[in-house]
C-alpha cells in the first residue's frame, strides 16, 4: 500500500464527473487499499477517487466501524435532515455548515464485486453523501452562500489584503 497525493482545490480533477467502473479487476482492488491507506494517514473518515486524482467512482469511508470500499455507489432513499459542520482533505482549514439527510441507502460494488446495498444513518450517512458529491464533482464549498464562497476563494489566492469580514 502507498500513501496517494490528496488533491487540492482548485484541481480541475475536483470538478470532473467521475466515471462508472466496468468490473472489479486487480486495479481498483488495489485502488480501494492505496485509499483507505491515504485516508487514514491523513487522518480522514472518507475519500473519494477524484480527490487523488483518479476519475473513477470509487469512495472509501471508516467511521471506527471498519472500512467500507464502494464503486459505483449510487443514492437510492434519503430521508430524514440533519445540519453539522464538514471539511474535506482537498480544502484542508474549511468548514462548512451542511444540511444533509441523516438516513440514506447507497447501492453499489463491493470489492468483490457484489452488489451491495448499504443503510446508514447519522455521520456514515453524512460521509458517504460527501464522498458521492466528490464524484459529481461538487465540494463543500458549493454549499456556502455567495459572500463566504467569494471570501474563501480570495483566501485561497492570496488576495486577503482586500477581504472584508463578512
Amino acid at each position: 500500500m502507498k500513501i496517494l497525493e490528496i488533491r487540492k482545490y482548485p484541481e480541475q480533477v475536483l470538478r470532473k464527473k467521475s466515471e462508472n467502473i466496468g468490473e472489479i479487476t486487480g486495479k481498483e482492488i488495489a485502488l480501494f487499499e492505496d485509499m483507505l491507506y491515504t485516508m487514514r494517514h491523513f487522518s480522514g473518515i472518507g475519500l473519494a477517487a477524484p480527490q487523488v486524482g483518479v476519475n473513477s467512482k470509487i469512495i472509501v469511508t471508516d467511521i471506527g466501524r471498519g472500512p467500507l470500499k464502494l464503486a459505483n455507489p449510487e443514492v437510492l432513499k434519503v430521508k430524514g435532515k440533519d445540519a453539522m459542520e464538514e471539511g474535506c482533505l482537498s480544502l484542508p482549514g474549511a468548514l462548512v455548515n451542511i444540511e444533509r439527510p441523516d438516513q440514506v441507502v447507497v447501492r453499489g460494488l463491493n470489492q468483490k464485486g457484489q452488489m451491495v446495498e448499504v443503510e446508514a444513518k447519522g455521520l456514515l450517512a453524512r460521509v458517504l453523501l460527501h464522498e458521492i458529491d466528490h464524484l459529481n464533482g461538487k465540494l463543500i464549498i458549493d454549499y456556502m452562500n455567495f459572500l463566504k464562497k467569494l471570501k474563501f476563494k480570495l483566501q485561497r489566492k492570496g488576495n486577503t489584503k482586500f477581504l472584508l469580514d463578512f
